[in-house]
């Protein structure tokens, strides 16, 4: 048979293709690289300007509960933003990651054509909302609205510490800052779990029905082996912003700087709360330590992806797409 015409053969040759290649392995190569010297960058700069507030400080840096930087002597500690921080983002979590997955397996594979669309719509509407219509809604209507419920988280679940009032005030606390993260994150576990889920290959569905599985038993065999590493960088990419949330927190906690496990008193804080509100208010040994308390929350970040990442690179190694 005849070579191909040159005007049936492909307009890109063997050699422009492999200098696409080449290209555009560069281009990432570079880019990777840019992002991990800027991470550097950040941390060299972090460091260095925590430098003085370690220095100064009179008191122990990870247990001191109070935040005095600029007093004399410095008397400053991130013990209750470190507690503030992760026990709102862990509820937030707890809350929303189930939520969320639920959410995406009903649009994707229970609700009808019609009702998955305007729920996706949704979904994707409320992670454009700004945290701060969050935080004013948390401000304005859940703190009056869900007293009664935490009452009676109280009178019957007071046993367990957590839900203990001692003071019988029911306001700005980490329980409801816990609730406002939990539906800001929630879009974003949604969203990316649906997507997860819609990539599940339809194979692999079918083979389970047609072998006598229930839609459920079809969901736990089929779609959750391969949606896992998604779902968890989902989760992960939720915990992200409920630690470094902002807005939101600063209006509805009281800053008090203590370790109280009564979720449900007032006060309570968090590292990006906390640097939010007293940045301007902060002398030059002040704005040191708040720095410090912006590397300690750089490097607890960092290390929630890295564990995310670890255990997504264990999980791939059987995702159900092999």
């Amino acid at each position: 048979m005849a070579d191909a015409s040159p005007a049936t053969q492909s307009p890109i040759s063997g050699a422009s293709v492999r200098r696409g290649d080449r290209v555009f392995g560069g281009l990432s190569k570079y880019a990777g690289i840019t992002v991990l010297v800027i991470m550097a960058a950040i941390a060299v700069f972090l460091v260095w300007r925590s430098i003085p507030s370690f220095l100064s400080n009179s008191a122990n840096f990870l247990t001191e509960e109070g935040w005095f930087p600029d007093a004399d002597p410095p008397v400053f500690g991130i013990g209750s933003l470190l507690f503030g921080t992760l026990v709102s983002a862990s509820i937030a979590m707890l809350l929303a990651v189930p939520v969320g997955i639920g959410i995406a397996l009903f649009i994707v594979l229970y609700a009808p054509r019609a009702l998955a669309t305007a729920l996706a719509f949704v979904t994707d509407l409320l992670a454009a909302v700004p945290s701060i219509i969050f935080g004013l809604w948390g401000l304005q209507v859940l703190i009056s609205g869900s007293e009664g419920v935490q009452r009676w988280m109280d009178s019957y679940l007071g046993w367990t510490v957590i839900f203990d009032n001692r003071l019988d005030l029911y306001g700005k606390s980490l329980f409801i800052a816990s609730i406002v993260l939990a539906i800001m994150i929630l879009p974003t576990v949604a969203a990316i779990s649906r997507e997860v889920i819609l990539q599940v290959p339809a194979g692999h569905k079918e083979a389970a029905l047609a072998l006598g599985a229930t839609r459920w038993e079809m969901v736990r065999m089929a779609v959750f082996p391969f949606a896992k590493p998604g779902m968890i960088s989902a989760a992960m990419l939720g915990l992200g912003r409920a630690l470094g949330e902002t807005i939101a927190v600063a209006l509805i906690l009281s800053a008090v700087f203590e370790i109280n496990v009564h979720l449900t008193e007032p006060g309570g804080n968090t590292f990006a709360a906390n640097i939010a509100l007293k940045w301007n208010e902060a002398g030059s040994n002040g704005l040191s330590a708040l720095i410090a308390s912006g590397l300690v929350l750089f490097f607890l970040t960092l290390s929630v992806n890295m564990i995310a990442r670890w255990i997504i690179a264990r999980r791939a190694e059987f995702s159900g797409a092999n």
